[in-house]
C-alpha cells in the first residue's frame, strides 16, 4: 500500500536564477477578501535548490518542500512545467 506524502507542492515562476543551484521561485494565489468579495492576489518567493541550474528566467515550475539546504531555502526543484519563450 502506498504512503500518502506530506509535503507541499507549489507551481511558480523562476523570477532569479543568478545563483549557482538556487532558484527564486515566485509563487501567485488568487484569494477572495473576505469582505470586500474581491480577489487578492498574493505572492510569496521561495528559493528552491536546482542541483542541474536547468531552469531558466521566466520558467513555470513545480517545486516540492523538502530538507533545509541552507538558511533561507528548504524547497526543490520537481519538474519544469513551462519553457519560457
Amino acid at each position: 500500500m502506498e504512503e500518502k506524502s506530506t509535503k507541499k507542492i507549489l507551481v511558480g515562476q523562476v523570477v532569479s536564477d543568478k545563483m549557482q543551484k538556487t532558484i527564486v521561485v515566485a509563487i501567485t494565489q488568487r484569494k477572495l477578501h473576505r469582505l470586500y468579495k474581491k480577489y487578492v492576489i498574493h505572492t510569496k518567493k521561495v528559493k528552491a535548490h536546482d542541483e542541474n541550474d536547468e531552469a531558466r528566467l521566466g520558467d513555470t515550475v513545480q517545486v516540492t518542500e523538502s530538507r533545509p539546504y541552507s538558511k533561507e531555502k528548504c524547497w526543490r526543484l520537481t519538474k519544469i512545467i513551462e519553457r519560457a519563450k
